[in-house]
């Protein structure tokens, strides 16, 4: 089974690659970008076939290791 763990800054914390993105897409000519949010997805296959327990493994992974809690949320989908 493969999930996803998305883990992006929380709100409020400022985003200086998300900024940097942001400038550079205007100074390329595309209006109407308001902000831009720089993230990553980790994509983990486990030999778990219960989707409730590779969600769990997936939530733990996370916690531990993968997002800083302080100033990182995460999200995790089942694919």
């Amino acid at each position: 089974m493969k999930v996803r763990i998305d883990i992006m800054l929380k709100n409020g914390v400022l985003d200086p690659q998300g900024k940097a993105i942001s400038h550079a897409l205007s100074t390329l000519g595309f209006a109407g970008v308001e902000d831009v949010r720089v993230g990553k997805s980790i994509i983990v296959t486990t030999s778990e076939p219960d989707a409730a327990k590779a969600t769990e493994a997936a939530k733990a992974m996370a916690e531990k290791i993968l997002a800083n809690l302080v100033i990182e949320d995460f999200k995790i989908t089942v694919l």
